[in-house]
């Protein structure tokens, strides 16, 4: 077997496992009670992950940005420079340091100051198209795509258009095929791009009245002259390469099902089971939007954060609202961060637990202390074992405790924007920005607190009814067996 053919091999092997599990919902503001715009979901990754707001940037004409892969990824690439936007906009998101010749940090998006939201999943192309994918290939890869999306896009529309636009002019570098879903205040879209080294992507616009999970990301039919419909975007060659490689038929078919031809026609459960108990129970809440995000079914140990955002217009940037949970909200609270936070707090900022390359040497004097506060990801993350260990005695009090927290801070939310809007009204825009900033500090301290009670708690109800019973076996999954869950074991 050739190199080629054993890349190949194992990336499509590699798509089958069930490490490919990184999640998007969507609801459009007709089916929710406030009328905002719903986003939530995760990211699937096995590697530490720290939440960061990223200030706005000016940047010098001429300014690159680097983009790609190495040749240490599972389909080999080699980096290029692609010219930087003159601007750059404030957002927040949930960093993570590693994924196979992926350089960190990397980002599957989050929430910036124009009020658009990012998810990024999977969305595996057909095998042909993984197996022509150049070597080495080259352009933006999904990490890169998504945190241009946020330093670039004010709606959500823009964001398929500058990416895009991207991949028109630089191509894509893939790992088998990716998707992401955008939303803004009025609207929202998925964009897949695929594998094959053409330059092949599409985007569909998600309404009002919709519903979608990306698990993986998808798109059915499309009109065959989308290009003239506005609810569709896709590269030029999206039709005809598929008629020239005799995927596709356009003399037998009015519609092209954009799975069937280009991806691997199969669901992750629950996403069917998921959007049609969405609509079900429409109009959705904050409280039901952030409980399907944790709903055990997906949440999980490679579950690497919450994020839920519920976006309606605001007259103040600094007060874009984006939900986040430090590690798998299933057994994790959401805490609520606005963009005109300054700085996040130690505790859920970057840590050695999980970083790729740090145990290869000390901590530096520089990091003494952020290293010695507690990490709200490793505090949940071990509240996450013990409770997913015999989850029929645990999540439902663990559930019902977060439950209680997040409630109480969905209340608050009306006195924040109060508060905030009087100092910023009074010219004091500086002190409404201190207090936004100490308000996260301190709910999120208040989250970690109540971790810790849940955590001790169990951990001595744990020892005392079942015991500390001995590991067998591989210590680390890698890639080839099911995740830790907190689903009924018997």
């Amino acid at each position: 077997m050739n190199n080629r053919a054993l890349i190949c091999g194992l990336m499509c092997w590699l798509i089958a496992l069930p490490a490919w599990s990184s999640y998007a919902i969507y609801v459009g503001k007709n089916l929710t009670v406030d009328g905002s715009v719903m986003i939530g979901g995760s990211g699937d990754e096995v590697s530490s992950h720290w939440l960061e707001v990223v200030p706005a940037k000016t940047h010098a004409r001429g300014d690159t940005v680097t983009v790609g892969v190495t040749d240490a990824a599972f389909m080999p690439g080699k980096f290029m420079e692609i010219p930087q936007a003159a601007e750059t906009y404030r957002y927040l998101t949930m960093n993570y340091s590693e994924y196979e010749g992926f350089p960190p940090p990397l980002t599957n998006g989050g929430l910036n100051e124009h009020n658009v939201a990012a998810r990024d999943v999977w969305s595996p192309s057909r095998p042909e198209l993984v197996e022509m994918t150049p070597n080495p290939q080259t352009g933006p890869q999904y990490s890169d795509l998504s945190r241009i999306a946020m330093e670039r896009a004010r709606t959500a529309r823009e964001a398929v258009e500058i990416i895009g636009d991207l991949i028109n002019q630089h191509g894509y570098s893939t790992y088998g095929g990716n998707s992401h879903m955008f939303a803004d205040e009025n609207e929202g879209w998925v964009l897949l791009n695929f594998a094959g080294g053409q330059g092949l992507w599409i985007a569909e616009r998600l309404g009002p009245d919709d519903i979608r999970m990306s698990y993986p990301g998808y798109i059915h039919d499309i009109p065959l002259d989308f290009a003239e419909h506005a609810d569709f975007m896709g590269s030029p060659n999206f039709v005809e390469f598929a008629i020239e490689q005799g995927w596709f038929d356009s003399t037998r078919d009015e519609s092209f099902n954009v799975t069937l031809v280009y991806g691997v026609n199969e669901e992750r459960y629950p996403r069917s089971a998921m959007e049609a108990e969405l609509r079900a129970a429409a109009p959705i809440d904050l409280r039901s939007m952030m409980q399907a995000v944790r709903d055990p079914r997906i949440s999980k140990d490679s579950t690497g954060y919450g994020q839920v955002a519920a976006l309606k217009p605001n007259s103040r940037p600094a007060m874009n609202l984006l939900w986040i949970a430090p590690t798998g909200s299933v057994t994790a609270p959401f805490v609520p961060y606005r963009i005109g936070v300054q700085r996040i707090a130690p505790q859920f900022g970057k840590h050695r637990y999980l970083t790729k390359g740090e145990d290869a040497g000390f901590i530096t004097r520089d990091w003494q202390i952020q290293e010695a506060t507690e990490f709200a990801g490793r505090t949940f993350k071990r509240l996450m074992y013990f409770t997913c260990d015999h989850p029929e005695q645990f999540l439902p009090e663990v559930t019902e405790a977060l439950m209680a927290f997040e409630d109480a801070l969905i209340r608050e939310q009306e006195t924040v924007v109060d508060i905030a809007d009087t100092l910023f009204a009074a010219g004091k825009a500086d002190l409404a920005l201190n207090y936004l900033t100490d308000y996260s500090a301190a709910r999120g301290e208040s989250a970690i607190k109540l971790g810790n009670a849940l955590l001790g708690s169990i951990e001595a109800r744990t020892k005392l009814l079942y015991g500390y019973r001995e590991p067998t076996g591989d210590v680390v999954s890698r890639l080839t067996y099911d995740r830790v869950d907190c689903l009924p074991t018997g």
